[in-house]
């Protein structure tokens, strides 16, 4: 059964979207990215939204010694995602986008209390980042239908950690039931 989202109003000079680990690599495997479409467009018509408004769009990038190693091919951003060069790039080396990070130092210099979550991978660096942000006292907004993962049970795995984040760490909404205004 669908249930109805009510919309949400965030000020873009308050909330930033945070874009998770959209990088070539994860679309590569061989097991594919769920719904690997409707994701880029999801989290490009909040990257275009965003931009409209000026409010903060932080591109976060991972890198390790396995397939997201710096500096090379598979490790760049999606070539699909919008406007990569008028946001903000932050690197890191773990699933937490704040730990080891400038992320936090980049939020408080532009008076960000709330963060909006979308990207890869959901059981990984998108619930590690929605709990260090919740730790850190954002408000966490998760973007129910803003993330994925590769596996092949992923649309169950979205499903779950979207109910378990809600519970305790994120406000859950779809992407068409964020609204930016002052």
């Amino acid at each position: 059964m669908a249930r109805t989202t009510p919309n949400l109003y965030l000020d873009p000079r308050k909330a930033a979207l945070l874009v998770i680990d959209v990088q070539r690599a994860l679309f590569s495997r061989r097991t594919p990215i769920h719904e690997a479409e409707q994701l880029l467009s999801n989290i490009n018509s909040l990257i275009d939204r965003w931009h409209q408004e000026g409010g903060l769009v932080v591109y976060i990038q991972h890198s390790n010694n396995k397939m997201l190693v710096k500096d090379t091919p598979d490790w760049e951003i999606h070539p699909d995602l919008k406007k990569i060069n008028s946001g903000v790039l932050v690197h890191k080396l773990h699933g937490n986008a704040f730990e080891k990070t400038n992320l936090m130092d980049i939020l408080e210099s532009k008076g960000i209390e709330e963060v909006v979550v979308t990207g890869l991978v959901t059981q990984g660096c998108v619930r590690a980042t929605c709990i260090g942000a919740h730790k850190l006292g954002y408000r966490v907004i998760l973007v129910e239908d803003g993330h994925s993962n590769y596996r092949k049970d992923a649309d169950k795995i979205v499903e779950d950690w979207n109910q378990k984040l809600s519970q305790e760490y994120a406000e859950l909404i779809t992407t068409d039931s964020i609204i930016l205004r002052e």
